[in-house]
This record gives C-alpha cells, sequence and structure tokens, in this order.
C-alpha cells in the first residue's frame, strides 16, 4: 500500500481536524504554522498551504460564520 498518506493527502483528508469545523490545513515539518492570520493578525495561526488556499483563521471565520464578536 505503498503512497497511502499522499493518496489521503491527494483527496484533501490533510485537514488539521478531520471531521471537525475548520478548513486549515495540517500543519507538519513541510506546512508550519507560523503565518499571522491575514485578517486580525494573530501570530503562528496559517501554514503556507492555508494561505495559498486564501483562508483566515478559525477564530475570524467563526465570528464571520456566526455573526460573533473578536474575530477581526
Amino acid at each position: 500500500m505503498s503512497g497511502c498518506s499522499e493518496d489521503l493527502k491527494d483527496d484533501g483528508l490533510d485537514f488539521a481536524d478531520p471531521g471537525g469545523r475548520s478548513a486549515l490545513r495540517a500543519a507538519g515539518p513541510g506546512n508550519p504554522r507560523n503565518l499571522p492570520c491575514p485578517n486580525c493578525g494573530r501570530k503562528d495561526m496559517l501554514t503556507p498551504k492555508d494561505r495559498s488556499l486564501g483562508y483566515q483563521c478559525d477564530i475570524c471565520a467563526d465570528s464571520l460564520e456566526y455573526g460573533l464578536d473578536g474575530g477581526y
């Protein structure tokens, strides 16, 4: 079953919280969580993959989706 983990990533299953509400990607050696959120500026919230997909941190995403205060 060679390449199984790569196959899973190709299927979009490389989420930080599989089955959860977050769309953020898993952090690892090749994709560190070392970038700030483009909306709120919180440090170390996104990975390079998240940024390439145009994502924001979960706090900002939840604030926008649920009308909560404190995201931006």
